[in-house]
Formats: structure tokens, sequence, C-alpha cells
């Protein structure tokens, strides 16, 4: 009976988090990834450098106890650097118990967006969206760039 209330919860949740996105800015523009893959939301803690990685993957931070490398959203989506400051903060990320930081230039809010209201990136960018985006959305008269996290995050190399 336990069991059967535990999973109905479970289900309830899972529902409620389907169309919430956590929306973050990199430079000027607006970026969301889907609730269920954010853990947490960190202050930049001092990172590791790790030699023979992709260069968009920073090092590695010892988040208590648990060692996860962290990748700059910025290098990632081929932005100027930028310094970090007190804004700076990093989105921590579980994909199939796989954990990754992503640092991003600061985070704006946790928004509703439904499906219907994601559309296709123009042709023009086919490539890109192949890679890294699901989409983009209106919200708010701001467009939002839909990340597919999976992709996003999962470097193409990690040799930690």
């Amino acid at each position: 009976m336990q069991e059967e209330l535990l999973s109905s919860k479970v289900d309830e949740f899972e529902e409620a988090m389907k169309d919430m996105y956590l929306i973050f800015k990199v430079d000027d523009q607006f970026y969301g990834i889907e609730i269920k893959y954010v853990i947490e939301i960190i202050g930049l803690l001092p990172i590791t450098y790790v030699p023979n990685q992709e260069e968009y993957v920073k090092g590695i931070i010892n988040l208590r106890g648990k060692i996860i490398p962290v990748i700059d959203a910025r290098m990632r989506l081929s932005k100027p650097q930028k310094e970090y400051n007190e804004r700076t903060c990093v989105i921590v990320t579980s994909i199939d118990d796989f954990l990754a930081g992503i640092i991003v230039d600061h985070v704006s809010e946790v928004a509703v967006i439904n499906k219907d209201q994601i559309s296709s990136l123009p042709q023009t960018y086919e490539k890109i969206n192949e890679r890294f985006f699901r989409g983009v959305a209106s919200l708010n008269e701001r467009l939002i760039l839909i990340l597919d996290c999976e992709t996003f995050v999962k470097p193409d190399r990690i040799n930690l």
C-alpha cells in the first residue's frame, strides 16, 4: 500500500515538473533546460584544471565530497570569454547518474513552458539545432533557446 502511494506521489511530482525549465543567461541570450536535470544551483567553487580536456571543460570541483566536471556554457556555445563575477554560478545537473556542472552568467527563473510553446529553429540553424537545441520558446517577449541538456552537458570527451 505504501509503495503504491509513494509511486503515485512520484508520478504526480514528475507530471508537475514536466513543463518546467530553469532559465539562465549567457551573454545577452536566455537559455532553458528541463528542471528534471537540475540538482542544485551553487556559487562558483575553486576549479581544479585537468589537462587534455576539451577547451570548454574547465576542470573539476569538489561538491561535498563528490568530484564533478564543470563546463563553461560560454565556451560550449562559442561565445567570447568573460571574467567570472559575483553573479556567475554553477548549475549542477544529473543525466543518467552522470553529474556535471554548467557555469553560466546567472540564473534568471524557473518557468513553465508547454511543448506547444516550443518551435523549431529556422533551417539556417539546423546543424546547431541537431547538436544542442530542442527549439526556441517565446516567454514574456523574450526568446528562450531550449537546450538538449543531454547533448550539451555530456562532453564528446572527458578524460578524468
